[in-house]
């Protein structure tokens, strides 16, 4: 998810950043894009950039690619009515094993993009609002990578009585705004929770920073545990980072000047609630203010204010058996059940719904 740094809210950035770009067809001149195969060792999260450009995160490989979709608007006016996506997506790619990891919208067309595990293969599925799903062909599809320059061992490690790969979470979310693209996950060594920046196009290997917060339903302060997911936000007038950890604290980051700082303490403005992990964050406006929707694993979707943010102290306190504290939000009963969000324009959101393991609904809804 950036470039030297003139930060805006989400909505405004993302008008500035398409408008003034080539069309799609071009970006691969523009970008440095060039033809060959795309070969995912893994599927991780998505982020559209200008000219239709689409930012896929691969933490097995611990590399970000960037490819050219061309992708164009449909004709008609589907509205996402896409009953059983599981299934559709199963027979587009003949396979019935089938997880969807990460959902992006283009914001130039309208289309969602969904990375999908599926026959032991990553994919990229394209879904259009009439319905139609069909997967991505990533052979000899004009593209560029640029690879993590700190990412930990590809292998299992002991921790306490669990084992884990700390690999798999090297890339757990990214975006892209204003020529950068920030990339959240573990980094090697000490202190792994980290942030990337790297300047689009590629050039080289970018600067990264570790991230300590206080968890407050631990009761400490941890540099140890990712961030799931996050938006880039100005708050204050300063470039920050809004992200949702683990169980589930809601943290600003100031990202300013990113290069002269190798760990930056982040503000806890909120405690949401524990045994729960943060899903999808969405930015939008509101009757003049700006929200954040947030989907998660288990206290469904939830609507934060961001009133005075740039006043908020932080939590230093632990909050206990579950409690809440900090921002105040509301959970939104009707969008039970998401699995997956992104925002589709200013007054709607796009969401993929699955319930009790069932079949997947995609759908368009109303911004609360």
């Amino acid at each position: 998810m950036r470039q030297s740094l003139t930060f805006f809210p989400l909505a405004l950035l993302a008008v500035a950043t398409i408008t003034t770009q080539a069309p799609a067809t071009k970006a691969a001149e523009l970008y440095g894009l060039t033809p060959g195969t795309v070969e995912l060792k893994s599927g991780g999260p998505l982020a559209f950039g200008p000219s239709s450009v689409l930012f896929i995160g691969d933490p097995k490989a611990a590399k970000i690619y960037a490819i050219n979709t061309e992708d164009k608007k449909t004709d008609g006016s589907g509205t996402f009515d896409v009953a059983n996506l599981n299934g559709q997506i199963a027979s587009a790619l003949d396979s019935s094993d089938v997880k969807v990891n990460d959902m992006a919208v283009n914001p130039e067309t309208g289309n969602a993009f969904l990375s999908v595990s599926a026959g032991g293969k990553t994919n990229i599925v394209r879904v259009t609002p009439d319905g139609t799903v069909a997967p991505l062909n990533l052979d000899k599809i004009p593209n560029s990578s640029v690879s993590l320059a700190n990412a930990p061992e590809d292998k299992e490690i002991q921790n306490g009585r669990r084992k884990s790969n700390p690999r798999s979470n090297s890339i757990t979310d990214l975006a892209y705004t204003a020529g950068r693209i920030l990339v959240a996950g573990l980094a090697a060594g000490e202190s792994p929770s980290s942030v990337s920046e790297f300047d689009f196009p590629f050039t080289k290997s970018g600067a990264g920073f570790r991230v300590e917060i206080f968890h407050a339903a631990h009761g400490r302060s941890e540099d140890n545990a990712p961030i799931q997911t996050f938006v880039p936000f100005n708050i204050g007038g300063e470039p920050s980072l809004l992200a949702g950890y683990t169980c589930t604290p809601l943290v600003k980051i100031p990202i300013n000047n990113l290069a002269s700082h190798d760990k930056i303490q982040g503000t806890t403005v909120a405690e949401l609630g524990n045994r729960n992990r943060p899903l999808d964050m969405i930015v939008y406006k509101q009757h003049g203010k700006d929200f954040i929707l947030m989907a998660n694993s288990a206290r469904g979707v939830m609507k934060i204010s961001t009133e005075n943010l740039e006043n908020a102290k932080g939590l230093t306190e632990r909050v206990s058996n579950g409690d809440v504290a900090g921002q105040s939000y509301e959970t939104i009963d009707s969008l039970n059940g998401v699995v997956q969000l992104d925002k589709l324009d200013d007054t709607h959101a796009l969401v993929v719904i699955q319930k009790d393991n069932g079949p997947m609904t995609m759908t368009s809804v109303q911004l609360p």
